[in-house]
């Protein structure tokens, strides 16, 4: 008997394989490979979502997809960064692997783009929203429109447009759908049709204080993310105009943690672990939830898979495809990440497993409050004004010195609070880590610089400093591995 996922795979290769020889002409979409669209989100936790168990915010759409869709619980990005989880995403390798580890940093026109095999392969290609990969990745888009003039300040404007653009080349589609929304600055609250009220809609994260400050701050980052939300329930009404709905897939994540301090640059879960949803009308069973772990870098060889097309040798994840119709199924052993300059120096990095984390932080000096928007932010304010009197889990974002070593055990400590790493309990679970942590780093080429990037910005005032602008060597260079293709523990 053939499995229903390889017999999936030949469907959606045949009806591909027809395309590709009438190329160009106008086909019933029965015989085309899946329309794909890729939404990413800009600093949202998975808790933020109602789907993963928030009861306050305003996410009815996204809710709707994961009851119509399939829900991961356990996916990680690979830095709690925006552009380096997003050069991951799109490579599907590494950040220290792209050559663009720190924040701002191009991608080498050398590497593969995913959104470019699909290009190659007969897909209709655009991005939307944010842009900030590097020149090079203009080559895997027929159309980019990055710019907020066109967008909206929350970089959702041309979904709708772009629909009607896509049915009208005839050709299946990939979109890139990147909002702008919710990083900061917060659009004016007045600009929100679907609004959070600061004292009856927010639940406070008890990484951070539960005063009015924080509240507001939190209300406004509710508002962008119902935004989103909005839109995607535009964007499906529009599929299901343009005759579009039936073969369309939809993914959301969002490439790190919230903006505030103790999530955003952390290598925790509440700076990692981010929201997986995926419909595929008729080809998933509503409401499937899988607790397998998977890593950003997966998503590029997966939507590949799913189209059909045989992903890069450069590409160092691995496709998840089985998971939809095996959602029990396990798939990654260990998850890694890592935590380069964004802002300010730094140079962590943390192997996961389901039941333990352990960091390595080669910068115990410093502390982590998170980037100098989240670390300047009201909720930040709020911690440092009451900096006598915070739990341990709020005092976290203002430690300094903090621990060389850290490591969490999952089923005693969900949210990661007590540092075990000196507890004989677990000295050769801890161990064990060390060694698969080094292994990755060697496998994968991790360099560890003496000269890193420095502080741009002063850790408490947020002034820029003399140093503004100098970079130091990347992580990874010295061992070329921008060229290494390892893929690293599974």
């Amino acid at each position: 008997m053939i499995h229903p996922i390889c017999v999936l795979r030949l469907l959606v290769l045949s009806a591909f394989i027809q395309f590709q020889q009438t190329a160009g002409a106008q086909q019933p979409a029965a015989m085309q490979p899946p329309n794909i669209i890729f939404i990413i989100g800009d600093d949202i936790n998975r808790d933020d979502l109602g789907s993963y168990g928030n009861p306050s915010v305003k996410t009815p759409n996204l809710d709707k997809m994961a009851a119509e869709g399939a829900r991961f619980d356990n996916f990680f990005v690979t830095s709690s960064s925006c552009s380096p989880s997003r050069t991951s995403i799109l490579t599907g390798r590494y950040p220290h692997n792209t050559g663009a580890a720190e924040l701002h940093t191009p991608l080498p026109a050398g590497l593969t783009f995913f959104p470019e095999q699909l290009r190659k392969a007969g897909y209709y290609t655009a991005l939307l929203g944010k842009w900030h990969e590097g020149p090079a990745t203009a080559r895997a888009y027929d159309s980019i429109i990055s710019d907020t003039r066109r967008n909206g300040p929350g970089g959702e404007a041309q979904w709708l447009n772009m629909i009607s653009t896509c049915k009208a080349t005839g050709k299946p589609f990939f979109l890139w759908l990147a909002t702008f929304d919710a990083h900061r600055p917060w659009s004016p609250d007045s600009d929100f049709t679907i609004t959070h009220d600061p004292q009856k809609d927010i639940r406070v994260p008890p990484s951070l204080v539960d005063d009015s400050a924080t509240r507001r701050d939190l209300a406004s980052y509710y508002n962008e993310i119902g935004r989103i939300d909005a839109y995607l329930g535009k964007l499906r009404e529009a599929l299901e105009r343009e005759g579009l709905a039936e073969n369309t897939i939809i993914i959301f994540t969002a490439d790190n943690g919230r903006p505030f301090p103790g999530s955003k640059t952390r290598l925790q879960d509440r700076g990692l672990k981010e929201p997986l949803l995926l419909y595929w009308p008729g080809k998933i069973r509503p409401g499937m939830v899988s607790k397998a772990l998977i890593s950003s870098i997966d998503i590029g060889p997966t939507v590949l898979d799913i189209a059909g097309v045989k992903p890069a040798s450069s590409i160092q994840g691995a496709s998840f495809l089985p998971l939809l119709s095996q959602p029990k199924k396990g798939f990654r052993t260990y998850i890694f990440g890592e935590h380069n300059w964004h802002d300010y120096e730094a140079y962590e990095r943390s192997v996961r497993t389901k039941d333990f984390l352990y960091i390595y932080n080669a910068r115990p000096q410093y502390d982590n409050g998170g980037p100098i928007d989240a670390n300047q932010s009201p909720a930040a304010y709020s911690l440092k004004q009451r900096s006598g009197s915070l739990t341990a889990l709020q005092q976290d974002a203002l430690q300094q010195p903090r621990p060389g070593e850290e490591f969490f055990v999952m089923k005693r400590d969900p949210l990661q609070v007590k540092n075990e790493i000196n507890n004989p309990k677990y000295r050769q679970q801890v161990q064990s880590l060390r060694n698969k942590l080094r292994q990755w780093q060697l496998e994968t080429g991790d360099t560890q610089p003496v000269h890193l990037t420095p502080d741009w910005y002063h850790r408490i005032s947020g002034k820029a400093l003399p140093r503004k602008n100098i970079r130091g060597e990347m992580p990874g260079a010295a061992a070329d591995a921008t060229h290494n293709n390892n893929k690293g523990p599974f």
